[in-house]
């Protein structure tokens, strides 16, 4: 596998349009070999106040080996992608991010659960020791978990099963463990502490920010508010999110001055901005360093999936991790 990475340098001329965004982001761009095939590659790699032992990146829509519609680094497992290409475009990713380990997926519900990685990855390292004492002493493989995935790890999110939690943020505090929101149109934020102890990932649609799915996340990220930074990923913008007084309702009812992210439409409904209500719920909870908060999944089908533009697409995703 040959890699190149540059900064603004879009080698094989992306579209201008990716170019007008890159006031508060750097894209890089890669080029890689699989099969004796050249593919082009790339993510968004943030730019924010992170301490330097957080990594995180963003990725594209390209560079992967789904097919149309997901077409083609879709990294959702449950939009009707081929399996196949789904586990090929994962690894890809761990491999040109240079993860430490597989990303803890979730089962994402537009809920507000949030997952502490460090418990499960524990959790799950007790039951597999379990099993394997139980395996030994009846005479069964030792290691090997009764009815759950071989080579299910001591670091990977799987439960019992092998199914990934249902939630949608996720906190760690050890370095190496990889948090990770799938999107096509929900708003990834990311969080770090200023002293590299922790970092975290929601899933913040209007159904998890209203829910309080920020707040859940800081919280259970034990970190006091004025110590995070966060970063707000690629969502929907405010001229292509029509929505109607049920939505902008769930968010004035508690908070009036949240109409501001509303204007009406000729249409009887209304145009939401994720950007501003998330800001606006960061800067009540004490968070006042937040970046990014400057694309548009839904205006540029080149570089994003977006289900409202789409219906069926694939999924992208937000990645966040501590290096040793």
């Amino acid at each position: 596998m040959v890699r190149a990475c540059a900064c603004l340098a879009l080698g094989g001329g992306e579209p201008l349009g990716v170019l007008a965004w890159l006031a508060s982001e750097v894209l890089h761009s890669a080029v890689g070999i699989w099969g004796g095939a050249m593919n082009e590659w790339a993510v968004i790699e943030p730019l924010w106040d992170a301490p330097a032992s957080v990594r995180s990146a963003f990725t594209l829509r390209f560079g992967g080996v789904s097919l149309a519609p997901y077409d083609s680094l879709n990294l959702g497992t449950h939009v009707g992608d081929a399996p196949e290409a789904v586990r090929e475009n994962r690894r890809r990713v761990r491999e040109l991010l240079g993860l430490p380990g597989e990303p803890g997926w979730l089962q994402q519900v537009h809920g507000t659960c949030v997952v502490d990685v460090d418990a499960v990855a524990a959790s799950a390292a007790s039951a597999t020791a379990s099993e394997a004492a139980a395996g030994a002493s009846s005479g069964g493989p030792a290691g090997v978990p009764s009815g759950a995935a071989v080579g299910v790890a001591a670091d990977c999110l799987a439960v019992a099963n092998g199914s990934p939690p249902e939630a949608d943020a996720a906190v760690t505090r050890t370095p190496g463990r990889v948090c990770v929101i799938q999107v096509a149109d929900c708003m990834p934020v990311l969080f770090a502490a200023r002293d590299g102890t922790a970092v975290g990932a929601a899933h913040a649609g209007w159904r998890g920010l209203a829910g309080g799915v920020l707040e859940q996340t800081i919280a259970r990220l034990g970190v006091p508010a004025a110590q995070l930074v966060a970063w707000l990923g690629p969502t929907i913008s405010q001229r292509n999110f029509e929505v109607g007084d049920d939505v902008r309702a769930a968010f004035t009812k508690n908070d009036a001055g949240a109409a501001v992210a509303f204007e009406a439409n000729s249409r009887g409904r209304w145009q939401c901005d994720l950007y501003v209500l998330a800001r606006r719920r960061l800067a009540a909870l004490g968070v006042s360093d937040v970046s990014g908060g400057r694309w548009c999944t839904y205006a540029d089908s080149s570089q994003f999936f977006s289900f409202r533009r789409d219906g069926q697409c694939g999924r992208m995703a937000a990645l966040i991790w501590m290096e040793a």
